[in-house]
């Protein structure tokens, strides 16, 4: 008679211990980078947003102050009986 072999019984690795999570694993120096990195990265996001706009505010200035007689006459009408 052949002897079944018993298969050895694996028990799930507990992800969730308390204390080995992937937060508590990092050193308070790293963490501090990663902080300090993700503060810079949302200052210079916010610092290209404000560029950004300021350019556009610019074109708009710039487009405005090359419009034709006739399109600024387009733009805001003709009253003529005001002087």
């Amino acid at each position: 008679m052949a002897k079944k072999k018993q298969k050895q019984q694996v028990k799930p690795v507990a992800t969730k211990e308390e204390g080995n999570g992937l937060f508590d694993q990092l050193s308070s120096d790293v963490l501090d980078k990663l902080k300090e990195t993700k503060k810079q990265l949302v200052a210079e996001e916010q610092a290209k947003e404000e560029e950004r706009q300021a350019q556009l505010a610019f074109e708009r200035k710039q487009k405005e102050k090359n419009k034709s007689f006739e399109e600024l006459l387009d733009e805001y009408g003709y009253g003529g009986s005001k002087f």
